[in-house]
């Protein structure tokens, strides 16, 4: 994806060796999601009644203050460095300055408050979130919504191109863009109405987490096809090779358990590479509700 340079000064970007939890990816080295203090906010962004939009959150142990808005960086590195530090980290800075530019514009479009993530970029370690307590590298990306900020152990890209078979670039900003879909779910306010409904229906808590992750890749769909014009030939099918080795179904079948729905925690391969293609396809912002219809 033919993306333009980084622009430090729009945006939040950070290096840590320290810091961690928010609702990820997926499963690594078998290690799910929900293994450590991980957030899962299910949430609408644009176009249904909020009432009747609810998605779930697991328990977080909130700890210390929210993030600052506002360019940023990490112990003695400034923003520019961060972002030249790495090929990894030049690209994940120039899909965050899209990413923030992209969806700023939607939400003012539809007449809504928003607010920019921070990113933090850190490589095989542990880190501490500033909301959300810490966790590993094994844990994958995650969001956490208390500090509104993006993790990422670079590291991860590695093992996505040996699990997808695929080392191309909209793999990876697949899984930044599925991560700023969970700040979207966040910003929006519905954290407290979420809470409520998974503490109200502990049995739909597994099928509305589903529907949160699903709609998070239909996101990032959605930002590739609002810079349609910048995909190069070959992006999508990257993307869904992506989609597809971090599907529950096949993450159980390649770690040798029984496929069992009932553990699912971010939707079959099938359903992520048809969210992730329904959002790319679709002109209309509120495309990506039809995952929490019924519930």
């Amino acid at each position: 994806m033919r993306l333009g340079p980084f622009d430090t000064s729009k945006i939040n970007v950070r290096s840590s060796n320290d810091g961690g939890g928010g609702g990820g990816m997926g499963r690594v080295g078998g290690v799910g999601c929900g293994t450590l203090v991980i957030a899962l906010i299910g949430a609408v962004v644009f176009g249904l009644d909020p009432m009747q939009t609810i998605g779930m959150v697991e328990s977080v142990q909130q700890q210390g203050a929210p993030a600052q808005g506002g360019s940023g960086s990490g112990g003695d590195m400034t923003a520019d460095e961060i972002c030249t530090s790495s090929a990894y980290a030049t690209e994940a800075c120039n899909a965050l300055t899209s990413l923030d530019a992209t969806w700023q514009a939607s939400f003012q479009r539809a007449g809504m408050p928003f607010e920019q993530p921070f990113l933090n970029l850190y490589r095989s370690g542990a880190v501490r979130t500033e909301g959300c307590g810490s966790a590993t590298s094994a844990v994958g990306p995650f969001y956490c919504p208390a500090d509104k900020g993006i993790y990422i152990d670079t590291g991860f890209y590695d093992q996505l191109a040996q699990m997808s078979g695929t080392g191309g670039d909209f793999a990876r900003l697949y899984v930044l863009a599925h991560e700023y879909g969970h700040h979207l779910q966040n910003i929006t306010g519905l954290a407290n109405q979420v809470r409520r409904e998974q503490q109200r229906n502990p049995s739909a808590a597994n099928r509305l987490q589903v529907a949160m992750e699903l709609q998070a890749d239909c996101y990032a769909g959605m930002w590739a096809g609002k810079n349609r014009n910048l995909i190069d030939p070959g992006d999508l099918e990257e993307g869904l090779k992506a989609a597809s080795a971090i599907g529950d179904d096949t993450l159980m079948r390649n770690a040798g358990q029984s496929i069992n729905p009932e553990n699912f925690t971010h939707g079959t391969s099938r359903q992520r590479m048809t969210a992730l293609r329904l959002g790319l396809d679709s002109t209309n912002d509120a495309a990506c509700n039809v995952f929490f219809e019924g519930t």
